[in-house]
């Protein structure tokens, strides 16, 4: 099954430092024995070297940040006086460490060096008067996240996003977090998710990516420069941030992401790294930081036990230079003083949640939070929220990771509505306080409106953003034509006193409402049309109007026809690469686009697994046909497979198969070819697979194809952790006639171990002529689609695979799925002797240099080889050699 980020990362042992001292030379007493702490003594002791926190005096002067007008410049004060005072506090410990060529890492946001060294450097280091002292690391596994179920919509939106009056928000006053920046510290982001690749900074105009300055991965855990999301935490909080299509509390905003946590872990040095970067994005090495490119907000949906002030310096930075700091107040309940650090804090607003019931989600934390502070501070929707999960799917999680997002997101809402609190941190809390939803319980102390079970209340995005001040802003509006016509879809950018996109309605016109006074510089850009600009001073309480017009470029149509193996290629995406000009295939196969003049390159993406996506180049300079015939998708042995509507094929006889992580052992009722080999029993497992291998495998724990982990050599119509229970069946039958018989294997209303309110029926057909197919029927939830489980083929070395689909809501009721050896064809024969006609059994059968057979008791041999002529010689000790010629014919 996914290993999902739940809420938190327990760190220990970061204490700040509060004393201030001028760095000096080396002293030449005695080390403290105390400025080493007795876990990094032990280690040091045990392997002769160890890595170590080393903690200098004193924190920097954040004052002038905070008197600073402006957001960028309380950013860009920050970075300068953190910097500095880490340089100079740092120089003296930075020298030892040059000197002795060790491993380090210097962090400025808290002051500290990351060293590996051996005790004797650890002593020297420990001898510097301006050492506070020397900490150990800190990484802890992540545990499994609670599983939700998907609840009912409301209407077009998730639940969760209409309980907080977001779509109000949106459509009543005209917010949907535009102009602000949220950044994520999590597991990553899948940028490209169908419902975030529209908002993530990141993405140029022309669709292109730029992930300097937008993403960041410090312990370089993905396998490329851009984001990616190993673990599916990050993916989904940041959908129910920015998320499009319903799911996204701010689908107006832009976001960027660091990644603090690796695989199944979150190491205090990149948590620390990316807190750093939050505060003074850089590019892709780490290098060139940019401060005025700091996001407004960054949730943090990741926390520890119990009060640790190890983050608190950098939470208190980011406040300094204006950025909102969002925390999931943790998992920990029902108990009290389950509160989680940094969430916890007073300086962090942190967040329990709640379900589609209004009830408190069991597990959620309660304060108190440090010295006595009311935790926590308010409590959204936690409990089976959909957002978006790697894979371009969806999902349901638990767990106040969930709730945490919501607040972020509203206060993008607000910041968005009322300019002239971006980046005031102080005075957004009590806008939030305010106007929740007060629900009494003090079982944990506090008062009906305020108390440590729900904070305020529960969050009311509309009241919130309804409250925000929003005097002395003026309006900007406008029309954008070309020859006369109104122009929908063009993207409207205004820069000034701030900075604004929209994009026109159907009818030409766009509305940019909140602006600061002052001038405005206007940039209207669409594809196919060149770049217009207009200027335009907006007034207070007044609205101002700027008319824009566009010149269209000389186009063409590209039009033609999708097949797969000459067969229609229905609901295909065909993409003009770098362009937003798009179509997708009718039911034969056909589409049509327009394009201005120029070469192009189109990608073609099917909506079948089985068929391979294509890129091909066209040349417009007019009308011009274009057609695109797609490739099979195929293993290395040569299976391909179908994908289409196919009636449902049950079995006929129950077998004695009950229970969780069970399996039986059947005598197939004649040989199945499957990777070159004639199969003559198999393990059915009640996990929803089928394995020929000689072992009896049963594991639940899903994974993806191929892998040398077992199970192996098997077919996989649904590998889920299943139970079949007095409910379920599992049973077996034949169908069909000879040479095309199939053996079914079919699971009958079985259930999923973790959720057994929901159950799903499928089948396996196991050809004599080398096919495997699988069919679908009750399938009505995104569980039931496959959200959590493997199908496929793989074959006995767990080397080669055919992965129809892992973790992906894939399938469908009436679906029918078939795999097929393409490449090979299926050998048969019988060795007799000469002399009496009797079957000969034990007799070497070799086709060339592609296969080799040994006859059975009946003299019988077959299996599966490559297409083609092949020279046949059989032999037997004391009988000789016979040479013959066998054409096999490509399985149809």
């Amino acid at each position: 099954m996914r290993n999902t980020l739940t809420w938190r990362a327990i760190l220990t042992g970061i204490v700040t430092a509060a004393a201030l001292a001028v760095p000096q030379a080396p002293a030449q007493a005695a080390p403290d024995p105390g400025k080493i702490s007795q876990t990094v003594r032990a280690e040091l002791d045990k392997d002769g070297k160890a890595t170590f926190w080393v903690r200098m005096k004193g924190t920097a002067d954040l004052a002038a940040a905070r008197r600073a007008a402006t957001k960028r410049a309380k950013s860009e004060l920050v970075y300068e006086a953190k910097t500095e005072r880490a340089r100079t506090s740092q120089a003296g410990l930075v020298k030892l460490l040059d000197s002795q060529d060790a491993d380090y890492s210097s962090y400025w946001i808290v002051n500290a060096v990351r060293v590996t060294a051996d005790a004797k450097l650890a002593a020297a280091i420990s001898e510097l008067p301006e050492v506070d002292r020397i900490d150990p690391v800190s990484v802890v596994s992540l545990p499994k996240p609670v599983a939700g179920r998907a609840e009912a919509k409301a209407g077009a939106v998730e639940w969760n996003v209409d309980r907080i009056g977001a779509p109000r928000v949106w459509s009543e006053l005209g917010d949907r977090g535009e102009g602000i920046v949220v950044a994520s510290i999590d597991s990553g982001v899948q940028y490209d998710h169908p419902d975030l690749a529209a908002s993530y900074r990141g993405r140029n105009p022309d669709g292109s990516y730029t992930h300097d300055y937008n993403w960041f991965d410090p312990a370089r855990v993905c396998p490329s420069a851009a984001p990616c999301d190993n673990n599916g935490h990050g993916t989904h909080v940041m959908g129910t941030m920015a998320g499009a299509n319903g799911i996204g509390v701010a689908p107006g905003v832009r976001w960027i992401a660091a990644k603090g946590c690796e695989v199944n872990t979150c190491t205090d040095a990149s948590l620390l790294a990316a807190g750093q970067w939050v505060l003074a994005p850089t590019d892709l090495n780490g290098r060139n930081p940019r401060p005025d490119l700091a996001p407004d907000i960054v949730n943090n949906s990741w926390g520890g036990n119990g009060y640790d002030p190890w983050y608190v310096e950098t939470v208190q930075a980011w406040i300094a230079a204006g950025i909102f700091p969002a925390f999931a107040n943790g998992n920990e309940g029902p108990a009290c003083r389950t509160s989680g650090s940094p969430g916890q804090y007073a300086i962090s607003y942190s967040a329990g949640g709640f379900d589609v019931n209004n009830v408190l989600y069991a597990r959620s934390s309660k304060g108190e939070g440090q010295d006595g502070e009311i935790k926590p501070n308010i409590a959204a929707p936690a409990v089976n929220v959909r957002s978006s999960v790697p894979g371009d799917g969806y999902d349901s999680y638990t767990g106040t990771s969930m709730a945490s997002p919501h607040v972020a997101a509203t206060v993008a809402l607000i910041w968005s509505a009322a300019p002239r609190l971006q980046g005031d941190v102080a005075a957004t809390r009590p806008l939030l306080d305010s106007t929740a939803i007060d629900v009494s319980d003090t079982s944990c102390g506090g008062t009906a409106a305020d108390n440590n079970v729900w904070g305020e209340g529960r969050l009311d995005a509309y009241a919130a953003v309804q409250a925000a001040p929003d005097e002395g802003l003026g309006e900007l509006r406008g029309t954008v034509t070309a020859a006369g016509a109104p122009v929908p879809g063009v993207t409207v950018k205004v820069t000034g006193p701030l900075a604004r996109s929209v994009v026109t309605g159907q009818d030409g016109t766009y509305t940019i409402p909140r602006l600061l006074p002052g001038e405005y510089a206007l940039t209207a850009e669409k594809f196919g049309y060149d770049r217009a600009t207009a200027t335009a001073a907006v007034t207070a309480e007044q609205v101002t109007t700027a008319d824009v017009t566009l010149t269209r470029q000389p186009a063409g149509t590209v039009s033609g026809t999708v097949t797969t193996a000459g067969t229609p290629e229905p609901g295909a995406t065909v993409a003009a690469t770098g362009t937003p000009v798009s179509a997708v295939t009718d039911a034969a196969g056909r589409y049509t686009m327009t394009l201005p003049a120029g070469t192009y390159t189109l990608t073609v993406t099917p909506v079948s697994r089985c068929s391979s996506g294509s890129s091909v180049q066209v040349t417009v300079d007019g009308d011009v046909v274009r057609d695109v015939e797609l490739p099979l998708r195929g293993d290395g042995f040569g299976y391909t497979c179908r994908s289409g509507a196919q009636p449902y094929v049950a079995g006929t006889e129950k077998l004695a198969l009950t229970g969780d992580d069970e399996a039986v052992q059947v005598t197939l009722p004649f040989a199945v070819p499957f990777y070159g080999t004639g199969q003559a029993k198999a393990w059915i497992s009640t996990n929803g697979f089928v394995s020929f291998a000689t072992d009896r495998i049963v594991t639940g724990s899903n994974g993806g194809l191929p892998t040398t982990g077992t199970p192996n050599n098997a077919v996989y119509p649904y590998w889920d952790d299943l139970k079949v229970d007095a409910e379920a069946g599992v049973y077996t039958g034949v169908v069909g006639a000879a040479p095309h018989r199939q053996y079914v294997v079919e699971w009958r209303n079985v259930n999923f171990y973790s959720d057994t309110g929901q159950r799903v029926s499928f089948s396996a057909l196991l050809g004599e002529d080398g096919s495997v197919s699988f069919r679908y029927k009750d399938i009505e939830s995104e569980r039931d689609q496959g959200s959590s489980a493997t199908v496929g083929i793989e074959n006995a070395a767990g080397t080669d695979a055919l992965l129809y689909s892992y973790e992906e809501a894939a399938l469908s009721t009436g679906q029918g799925l078939t795999f097929t050896a393409s490449r090979h064809g299926l050998v048969t024969g019988v060795v007799t002797d000469a002399n009496d006609g009797q079957p000969l059994a034990g007799a070497s059968v070799k086709l060339g240099d592609v296969a080799s057979f040994t006859t059975g008791a009946d003299g019988s041999f077959f299996g599966q080889v490559p297409a083609g002529d092949h020279d046949v010689v059989v032999s037997k000790e004391h009988y000789g050699t016979f040479t013959s010629r066998s054409r096999s014919r490509p399985a149809r």
